[in-house]
This record gives structure tokens, sequence and C-alpha cells, in this order.
């Protein structure tokens, strides 16, 4: 696997650097996340219209720029160093690769321009707080219990009506920018018990019955919200009942993951170089702490941390059937340094006023929506058949060569 970068990714990443170390300065996440939308809705525009974000990963015949989730990655990596709020990975890494792979041509006609341009926001809603079940990355999600089973619980979709719509009943906790949204890819249980089935359905934010509630959250840069439906019309996403929502899911969700990991590693590679910032100024005893050799052994002992995330997040970008694995490197290495980098900025680092706190709580709110480490470790392993039947029937390794023919 060539693992170099070409001039024009290169380009995304140093662009994007530039102009976030302009317009997103620490000082501006406060104001940012108090704002009805939970970002700054100039600074979307800007990175949508200038530098098309969105659509980064979308076809050219949508509006998009044909790239590869390679480059979502590098554009995540660097909103994650800046900690910047922002619907890019709700919409572009979870809505948009749904849409692509299970909407009808209209579907995909009316919405993907959209969402590259950046006038419209999407976000998933699948009920229990379950995401990363949802997503077929700390579970099985073929069974559908994430979601309810069709018993009691869950979201669930009646109909179709005479016009061909359903109506949606249930709520939905923990949708990761789901209180600004202007739509909803919500899962919900079809056909009720006997014949339930996991489906996706669009409802938009305006829908009758439709009550959406922002939450407290550990990390206020990722806004969630609980997501109430109360007899709301929706449209199916797809031409019929068919459609693998399951299979799709679990697909958007390795990539999903590839993308998060990029973003996590941006997170603990920044506040790595804050701290090593700190530690080269910062005075005691008459010397800089930084030329302590117990302090130099823990900064290099991070650093080694965070340049084994990157690798594992660069190569799971180029393949997302390592997505999962990456995501639990980069979250384990963002929170053992976001952890560091509070204690190596000693007493100013547990105070407000520092910025230290906020990379700690993304690394750990990230961790509990789309974690934990060891059950992504757990649930990758299971898939490839570590565990399971599929290890314990391979022939020893002499057989499957013909050895002792």
């Amino acid at each position: 696997m060539d693992a170099a970068f070409t001039a024009e990714q290169h380009e995304i990443r140093r662009t994007l650097r530039e102009l976030l170390a302009r317009s997103a300065a620490p000082d501006a996440i406060p104001a940012a996340v108090r704002t009805a939308e939970g970002y700054d809705p100039a600074l979307w525009r800007r990175l949508a219209g200038d530098l098309g974000l969105p659509g980064l990963a979308l076809a050219e015949e949508y509006g998009g720029a044909g790239c590869t989730a390679t480059e979502l990655a590098l554009a995540c990596e660097e909103t994650g160093r800046a900690l910047l709020p922002t619907p890019l990975l709700a919409t572009a890494a979870l809505a948009a690769p749904l849409i692509a792979a299970l909407g009808t041509p209209d579907q995909r006609a009316a919405l993907l321009p959209r969402i590259a341009d950046g006038t419209l926001t999407a976000a998933l809603a699948v009920p229990g707080g379950s995401l990363a079940t949802a997503l077929g990355l700390t579970g099985d999600n073929l069974d559908g219990a994430w979601a309810g089973g069709g018993r009691a619980g869950g979201i669930q979709a009646r109909g179709p009506a005479a016009d061909g719509g359903r109506r949606l009943y249930g709520e939905a906790d923990r949708v990761l920018d789901g209180h600004s949204a202007g739509l909803l890819l919500v899962a919900a249980h079809a056909g009720g018990y006997p014949r339930s089935r996991t489906l996706l359905f669009l409802v938009e934010s305006g829908a009758a019955g439709l009550a959406r509630t922002r939450l407290t959250s550990v990390d206020e840069t990722r806004p969630l919200a609980r997501v109430e439906l109360r007899d709301t019309p929706a449209e199916l996403l797809g031409a019929d009942d068919t459609a693998d929502a399951a299979a799709a899911l679990a697909a958007a969700g390795r990539t999903a993951a590839a993308i998060l990991a990029a973003e996590a590693v941006g997170t603990a590679a920044s506040a790595l170089e804050r701290t090593v910032e700190y530690v080269k100024a910062r005075e005691q005893f008459g010397r800089a702490v930084g030329s302590f050799q117990a302090v130099k052994h823990r900064l290099a002992d991070l650093y080694v941390r965070v340049e084994a995330a990157r690798s594992a997040a660069y190569h799971a970008a180029r393949d997302p059937e390592a997505g999962p694995l990456a995501l639990a490197q980069a979250l384990e290495a963002a929170r053992i340094t976001t952890g560091e980098a509070v204690q190596l900025h000693g007493g100013i680092g547990f105070t407000w006023e520092h910025e230290a706190h906020r990379y700690l709580k993304r690394a750990a709110g990230d961790e509990l929506l789309f974690g934990p480490v060891h059950r992504l470790r757990d649930h990758a392993a299971r898939r490839a058949g570590l565990f399971g039947p599929a290890a314990a029937s391979r022939p020893p390794v002499g057989i499957a060569h013909g050895a002792g023919a």
C-alpha cells in the first residue's frame, strides 16, 4: 500500500488548518457551542461553500468533489485538532453515505446536492442511544435488538398510508446534532413484531409530531439531542421494504469509524503539542518542567501512542474494514493523551479557564458515544473469527499446506 498522500490531499489539510487557525481559536468555542445550532453557522457556510467539506466524499454528479473517505478523514483530523463544533461528522460521515447507498434516484438527487453545498445538515437517529451497535461497531446489528426488536420500545413505523408515506412513533436518545439537523434519518421497525424488520426513514425537521430536545452532554462540542416522534409523517429511504438497512448501517459504520479515528488522532496530537509547549515554558525549581527526565519519558510515550494511532487511522481511511480497530486505537490514544495533558499542565490544567479540559471531554465523550474501546476490539475480533467457529474450524497450518499427505 502506498502510504504517501497526494499533493491535493496535502493542500486540503494545509488550507483547512490555516482557515481554522484564523477562524476557530480556542476562545471562540464557548460562543459557538452556545448558539442555537451548537456551532458557528457562518464558519460552517465557509467550510461548505469555500472548501466543500460536506461534499468531499460525494460523487460529482451530486455536486460533490468526487474524492474518497481519505480526504474526508484528513479534513476531520484538522477539525479534531481545533475541537471544532460542526455537523460535518453527522452529515457527511453518517447520513450522506446511507442516502447514497439506499436512496432512490429521486431521493439522492433531491438531498445529496444540498448536503454537498452545506445548505442541508442531517443526523442519524437510532433508538436506545445505541449508535455504536446500530453501526455494527460494538455488536451485531443484524437481529435488530438494538432498535427494540419490534417489541415495546424502539421506534415503530405504521403504514404505508394511501399516499405511500409512513407514520413513526417512538423516541431516540443521544442523537448527534439531532436538535439542529434539517433532515433526520430514523431507524424504525416496520411490519409489526411477527414480520419486523429495521428500515430507515426520512423525517424533515418541521414534520408534525416531531419534538427535539438538546441534551446536556459531557462534551459540549458534540451536541446530542432526544428526538420524539408522535405519529410523525416519514418517507421510506429507498424504493421498498427489501432494502438491507442493517448491512448499509454496518458499511457506513466502518467508514465513519475510520473518519472518527482520524479526528480523534487530531484531538490527541493537538493536546500533546500544547502540552509540550507548556512544559517548555513552565519552570519549576529553577528549570523548565520539560527538562526533567520523567516528564520527557511520559511525553515520548504519548508521542509513540499518537503516531501509532495516526498510522492506523490513515490505513483505515484507505481500507474501511480496519475502521473499528483503528477507532479503538485512536480513542484509547486520545483518552490517555488528554488525561496526561491535564496532569502535566499542573494546577491550571484542572481549571475552567484552560482548554485542556475540553480535549479530555472530547476524548471521554467520543468513547461514550462510539465505544467503549474494549467492545470495539472484542467485536472486531469476533468478526474476524478469532473466538468463533470460523477460527476453530480452520485446519492446522501444516494440513492446510498439504503436510503429511
